[in-house]
């Protein structure tokens, strides 16, 4: 009986993204490699790409010879305890998934072994190049593959979804990786990316919706404080002006600090594009020139700006209650709309907003009112803006919810799935949605600074996917009202964080 190794990987540029997953069956005895497998599978979660990934290995090896025996490596902990039977399979996305992969060969014929994520380059490269083709608008293709090269792969031409930061991370490295030193005595030159600075004093979170509640022990979530300001950049340096205005062309903007299926987190897909070896040479397409760090990058042009703006108060914001797109629609109260004047002049004095976009709920349709009367332009629409509908958690407090319904909130802390209670909107729709708008926005305004005037959630999941942070990172923002962020998109799927949280217009 032959035996077959199938290493697998999925990987999703969001939480969830443009997801993908790679797959490659190998001869137990020799190694060689005999089949590989990948596919874009649009948006979706990471844990639906592995498990992608796994059934289109699985599949890859039962084509080669439906009698052989299998042993799966995988990188992801979750599948292979799953499906090993040491662990429950309680999502109810991945069941299916899973007994889709029990069905591909007899039970008893396929074993299941974890490995560090270090020893899946193949399947995990694979499942990038998917990825790359997928923001390109077209499949993976067996004939462009490199994959299965020793030598590092040439400087990618642009690709990835506008803002994605492990994309634009993937490009750099990639970029870097082709130039670098091969002798002991030189060292390769990296792009340094620090963690996110800690907020500073006088920024604890309060209670209610949206904007900082952190998870651990003697912390409540905050819905959107009125106190301070910090700059949060990643590797981008953070503006000290309070300005939005973009980097000149060709400046390199930051990326998120995580190589492209880093971050792990998407929908599921019929099996992708695949190749069996024929044992014959493997094209190693055009490799391009290029010099160590960012002066390789091409001149991307100007950036689409995103100047993010969240509303004014409404008479819910001092009391911190849970404000959706499913509750009462309040509009601002006297305090909000002295906010909307004071930003409108702000940004008028610094004159970089040329086009102004708005969630469809009245507290951001009366802010971006006032911004665009003072800037002279008209308002857009944008229904893709709106606050995620916290269901019947509407209009409550975070205590409040916390008494009534603490096992919904203790499964919304900790799964960006989990829904309100009543159902609602996950964190995870809303980021599907958010991100399906920004490219829209991205494509709408290429080159030009456009003002989006939004809400708590929208304004975090922009900024979480532009610096490729996990899901809880959206409980460890405080977006104060009527603040300002800032964001640039660039051509080769950079984005920038330029600005978060500046309250500095508001001080008297």
């Amino acid at each position: 009986m032959r035996e077959f190794i199938v290493e697998a990987d999925g990987g999703s540029r969001g939480n969830p993204g443009p997801a993908g997953y790679g797959a490659v069956v190998s001869d137990a005895t020799t190694g060689e490699t005999l089949a590989e497998a990948a596919e874009y599978i649009g948006i979706a979660t990471n844990n639906v790409a592995e498990y992608r990934g796994l059934v289109a290995g699985l599949r890859a090896a039962r084509a080669l010879d439906p009698d052989a025996s299998v042993h799966v490596r995988m990188d992801s902990k979750l599948v292979i305890e799953q499906m090993s039977g040491r662990w429950k399979i309680k999502h109810p996305d991945m069941k299916p998934l899973a007994a889709e992969a029990r069905s591909v060969f007899p039970p008893g014929r396929v074993s299941y072994e974890w490995m560090p994520r270090d020893r899946n380059k193949h399947a995990d490269r694979l499942a990038n190049e998917a990825m790359d083709a997928g923001a390109k608008g077209r499949q993976w293709s067996p004939s462009e593959s490199r994959a299965d090269l020793a030598t590092p792969p040439a400087v990618p031409e642009p690709s990835g979804p506008p803002g994605d930061a492990a994309a634009g991370a993937a490009k750099a490295r990639a970029a870097l990786a082709e130039t670098r030193p091969n002798t002991a005595t030189e060292a390769p030159t990296t792009a340094a990316t620090g963690p996110a600075p800690a907020t500073g004093p006088g920024s604890a979170p309060a209670t209610g919706p949206g904007s900082a509640p952190a998870t651990g022990p003697g912390t409540t979530p905050a819905a959107g404080t009125e106190k301070t300001s910090a700059a949060v950049t990643g590797t981008a340096p953070a503006t000290t002006t309070g300005t939005a205005s973009a980097a000149g062309a060709g400046t390199a903007p930051a990326a998120g600090g995580r190589a492209a299926g880093a971050a792990r987190v998407g929908a599921a897909a019929p099996l992708g594009g695949q190749r069996l070896s024929d044992g014959g040479p493997r094209p190693e397409g055009a490799r391009q020139p290029s010099t160590p760090g960012w002066s390789a990058a091409p001149d991307l042009g100007a950036p689409a700006t995103f100047v993010l703006l969240r509303h004014g108060e409404t008479p819910l914001t001092p009391q911190k209650r849970f404000s959706g797109s499913g509750g009462t629609d309040p509009s601002l109260s006297d305090a909000g709309r002295e906010q909307a004047r004071r930003v409108a002049e702000a940004l008028a004095r610094r004159g970089t907003v040329q086009a102004v976009v708005a969630s469809p709920l009245a507290r951001t349709r009366e802010t971006a009112g006032i911004v665009a009367a003072r800037l002279g332009l008209d308002v857009t629409i944008e229904d893709g803006l709106r606050e995620t509908d916290f269901g019947a958690w509407e209009g409550l407090t975070f205590g409040e919810v916390r008494d009534r319904h603490p096992e919904d909130l203790n499964a919304w802390l900790a799964d960006p799935e989990a829904h309100p209670t009543g159902g609602g909107e996950s964190f995870a729709e809303t980021a599907i949605r958010i991100a399906a708008t920004r490219d829209k926005l991205v494509a709408a305004y290429a080159g030009r600074t456009v003002l989006l005037v939004t809400h708590v959630t929208p304004i975090k999941t922009l900024l979480r996917l532009a610096l490729g942070a996990p899901p809880e990172s959206l409980f460890r923002m405080e977006l104060s009202a009527a603040s300002l962020s800032a964001v640039a998109y660039y051509a080769d799927g950079n984005a920038s964080v330029r600005l978060f949280n500046d309250t500095s217009h508001l001080r008297p």
